[in-house]
C-alpha cells in the first residue's frame, strides 16, 4: 500500500513534472505486452480463453501506451485524499451532506466503502479533483494490465518497475473486505461474499467481476457473482442459491437501493444483517456531486474546523462546484464555456456535459433539477499510436483508495467530452511514476 506523505516534506518536482509530460507527448516505446496480459488473465480468472474473448468484446478496453505522472503529482493527490476525507470526518460536514441524503443514508453501520475512486485531472498548477466514486470500476483489470508492460529500449527499462500496483494487491483486498467485515461485525472475516450488480452476465464490466471472484476465491473467502434479483432474504439471513451471503461487494449504481427489483439486498442492509460495501452512507458522504459544492466552500470548510493546511489543499484542488438552481441558472448559462454540468446522483459520466457543447434543449433538462455546475479543468492529454499514426488522447488519473490509502492508481485514455472506454487506442492504461529529469530514446 502506498504511504501517504506527510505534505509538509512534499518539495515541489518541477522536473519530473516536466518530463512526465514530455513523455506522454513523445514517448511511445513503452507498451502493452497482449500475450503477457492474456496470459495474465487466463491464469487470474482460471478459464482458458478468458482473455480473447475478452479482447473480441472489448476492442478498447486497454491503451497499448501508459501514462506518466511525476511522483510529487501523486503525492500531492493523495494529499488531497487525505483533506476530503478529513473534511468528511467533520460533524458540520457530515450534517450539510446528510441533509440532501436520502433516508437509507442516514444509518452508519461502521464500513467506509471498499475501492473509492478520486478522479483527477493534472495540470501545470496540480491536480485538480473532478470527483469521487464509491463503486469505481477497474482496479482488478488494471493490476493486471500493469503487470503486463514491456520496455522496448533500455533507457526507459527502469520506469517498468515503477507502475503504481503493488505485488500483494490481492492480499491487499482480501484485507480491505475483512476490515470492512470487522467494522461492522468486530472480528473475524467474510465467509462469503457475493459480488452484486443487475445482470452481471451483461455488464462491461462482467470482467473485472470475474478477476475479483477469482482473487478473493483465492484468498479462502467463498464468492460468488449475483444478480440482486437472485438474492432472497428470511428476515435473518441473505442467501443466493441457498449459500448465506455474509458480504455484499456493492456494484449497483442504485445508490440509495431504491429501486424495486433491489428490495431484498435493501431489507437485509436496514436490518443489519449483511454487510454491504460501499453502501448507500458511503455514497452520501462522499460521492453524491452536491458534495464538491462543500469541497469547494473554504469558508463552510473553516466554520466546520477544517485544518487551514488541509482548507489550502481543497481549495487549490476543487474547482468551485455550485448547485443548478433557478436563482443562478442565468448566470450559469452566461457562463457556461467555463464550467461542466453533472447529474448529482451520476455516474460513468452519464448525462454529464462540457458547457460549450449545451443546447438549449438539453439546458432544460438540466435546469430540471439535480444537476451541479462545476468550474471546468481541462483534461492533460497522451500522444498514443494507434494504426500507425500518432493520436492524441485526454486523460485522467484515478486513485482507488481504501479508508484514505492509495491501493493503486489507473489512467483512463479518451477523446470526446468524457471517459467511454470505446474509443479506439484508448481505455485504461497503467501510470508510471517519474522522478525528476528522465529521458526517453
Amino acid at each position: 500500500m502506498m504511504v501517504t506523505p506527510d505534505p509538509e516534506t512534499v518539495a515541489p518536482d518541477h522536473a519530473g513534472a516536466d518530463t512526465a509530460d514530455r513523455l506522454n507527448q513523445q514517448c511511445f516505446c513503452i507498451t502493452l505486452d497482449r500475450q503477457a496480459l492474456a496470459r495474465t488473465l487466463d491464469i487470474e480468472v482460471g478459464i482458458a480463453g478468458f482473455a480473447a474473448a475478452l479482447a473480441s468484446s472489448h476492442s478498447s478496453l486497454f491503451s497499448n501506451g501508459p501514462v506518466f505522472v511525476s511522483r510529487a503529482m501523486i503525492a500531492a493527490m493523495e494529499e488531497v485524499v487525505a483533506a476530503v476525507e478529513a473534511a468528511a470526518d467533520l460533524p458540520g460536514y457530515r450534517a450539510a451532506a446528510m441533509a440532501w441524503a436520502p433516508d437509507i443514508a442516514l444509518a452508519d453501520f461502521g464500513p467506509v466503502g471498499a475501492l473509492m475512486g478520486y478522479d483527477f485531472h493534472i495540470t501545470a498548477a496540480g491536480p485538480r479533483l473532478i470527483e469521487v466514486n464509491t463503486n469505481a470500476g477497474g482496479a482488478f483489470l488494471n493490476h493486471a494490465l500493469a503487470a503486463a508492460q514491456r520496455a522496448c529500449c533500455r533507457e526507459v527499462q527502469f520506469l517498468v518497475g515503477s507502475v503504481v500496483p503493488p505485488a500483494n494487491f490481492g492480499d491487499q483486498i482480501a484485507a480491505m473486505f475483512s476490515d470492512e467485515w470487522r467494522l461492522q461485525r468486530g472480528a473475524g472475516r467474510p465467509p462469503t461474499i457475493a459480488i452484486v450488480d443487475d445482470d452481471p452476465e451483461g455488464q462491461f464490466m462482467l470482467p473485472e467481476f470475474k478477476l475479483a471472484c477469482a482473487i478473493l476465491e483465492e484468498s479462502g473467502i467463498k464468492t460468488v457473482i449475483a444478480d440482486p434479483g437472485a438474492l432472497g432474504f428470511d428476515g435473518s439471513v441473505l442467501a443466493h442459491d441457498g449459500l448465506a451471503i455474509d458480504l455484499v461487494y456493492n456494484r449497483l449504481v442504485d445508490f440509495a437501493l431504491a429501486e424495486d427489483r433491489h428490495a431484498t439486498l435493501r431489507a437485509a442492509y436496514e436490518s443489519g444483517k449483511v454487510v454491504v460495501s460501499p453502501n448507500p452512507h458511503n455514497h452520501a458522504l462522499l460521492a453524491d456531486k452536491r458534495n464538491l459544492t462543500l469541497l469547494s466552500d473554504p469558508v463552510a470548510l473553516q466554520r466546520w474546523g477544517l485544518d487551514a493546511r488541509l482548507r489550502k489543499v481543497l481549495a487549490a484542488a476543487v474547482p468551485e462546484t455550485v448547485i443548478v438552481e433557478a436563482n443562478n441558472a442565468e448566470d450559469l448559462w452566461a457562463d457556461r464555456r467555463n464550467r461542466f454540468f453533472k447529474p448529482a446522483g451520476g455516474h460513468g459520466s452519464k448525462a454529464a456535459y462540457r458547457g460549450e457543447k449545451l443546447t438549449r434543449k438539453v439546458w432544460a433538462d438540466i435546469l430540471g433539477g439535480g444537476y451541479v455546475a462545476q468550474a471546468y479543468a481541462p483534461p492533460s492529454r497522451r500522444i498514443v499510436v494507434v494504426d500507425g499514426a500518432p493520436s492524441e488522447f485526454k486523460l485522467d488519473v484515478r486513485l482507488y483508495t481504501y479508508a484514505g490509502k492509495t491501493l493503486l492508481a489507473a489512467a483512463r485514455l479518451y477523446q470526446g467530452q468524457t471517459t467511454n472506454m470505446r474509443t479506439p487506442g484508448g481505455g485504461f492504461a497503467p501510470v508510471l511514476i517519474v522522478e525528476g529529469s528522465q529521458t526517453c530514446a
